[in-house]
């Protein structure tokens, strides 16, 4: 069994989850030497509008999404709450779960750290995990920017190149609305499962 020392926590709506996903927690994971990455599926996303697939769905995915990596873990950490999703929040309980002497790191993409400053607490956020910053097509990131409006991350932030997948839940939702094709940017699992259960797609 695994020891903990070094925990990443990566949540997201997942509406669905993809190879993008993917590919930014195994980036963490190797670089920052994480002996494990919780993978948590918000409830409500307090920036964000509603979700089209229902929460257990979206953790339903997570979990075949992880399928054959240990050291990914789903979690129903949020959904066991009731919304809003507060990331501080979450931080506390994984603070409260792993004792003081695991190492706390959160991962968020450049498009969220963006949105850092509007977030709850985001001072406690840095104070309880170093901020893991992945950056993403499209979304160019500022560090100094994000230090001066959070000075608390100044030095608590660790920014990655990442594999700059550009896949996107948003597109992946109006493709399988449209029936064009999303195979290679999710897992086939995950894949599978959304036909069976046609989320995503138009009542006719």
């Amino acid at each position: 069994m695994t020891t903990v020392r070094r925990l990443g926590i990566y949540g997201g709506t997942f509406d669905p989850i993809h190879f993008g996903h993917l590919a930014i927690v195994e980036e963490a994971r190797w670089f920052c030497r994480l002996d494990q990455v919780l993978i948590v599926p918000a409830a409500a996303q307090p920036l964000k509008e509603g979700h089209l697939a229902a929460a257990h769905h979206r953790l339903e995915m997570v979990r075949l999404a992880c399928a054959g990596n240990d050291a990914l873990i789903p979690s129903s950490l949020e959904l066991d709450r009731p919304p809003p999703s507060y990331t501080v929040d979450t931080l506390r309980v994984c603070r409260e779960r792993y004792g003081p002497e695991v190492e706390l790191f959160l991962i968020i993409g450049a498009d969220a750290a963006a949105d850092l400053p509007r977030w709850r607490e985001p001072d406690q956020i840095a104070h309880l995990a170093r901020l893991v910053v992945v950056e993403r097509p499209g979304y160019p990131f500022d560090p100094a920017s994000l230090v001066a409006a959070v000075p608390a991350v100044r030095d608590r932030m660790i920014v990655l190149t990442g594999p700059q997948l550009a896949i996107s839940s948003t597109d992946l939702r109006q493709r399988l609305a449209t029936g064009r094709p999303v195979r290679y940017q999710l897992p086939d699992a995950v894949l599978a499962y959304v036909n069976h259960h046609r989320l995503y797609q138009v009542e006719e």
